[in-house]
């Protein structure tokens, strides 16, 4: 399956925190996606792009914070996550980039 133009739109980048390391060890991959994403898109996307077999995916939805951008008050954009369960075997290195 080869990777499609629209694969590379659904995926932004990988998130590499510290709750996102604790779930790699768990064979979990997070990855921040477009809003309009869906659960099947991601898989496809994910399967496609790093060549792997994906068990599950859980999205969430982070609501922006309202900070202040020097002095004046601004709001960050939400973002959403997929946390993306790999089948065993399977790993995907998030810090060499795709």
């Amino acid at each position: 399956m080869s990777a499609k133009p629209e694969h590379y739109d659904v995926i932004v980048k990988p998130i590499i925190t510290e709750k996102a390391t604790m779930a790699s060890e768990n064979g979990a991959v997070v990855f921040e996606v477009t809003k309009d994403a869906s659960k099947p898109q991601i898989k496809e996307a994910v399967e496609s792009l790093f060549g792997v077999k994906v068990k599950a995916v859980n999205t969430t939805i982070i609501k922006g914070k309202t900070k202040r951008f020097r002095g004046t008050p601004g709001r960050r954009s939400d973002v959403k996550k997929a946390y993306v369960t790999l089948e065993e075997g399977n790993t995907i290195d998030v810090s060499t980039g795709l």
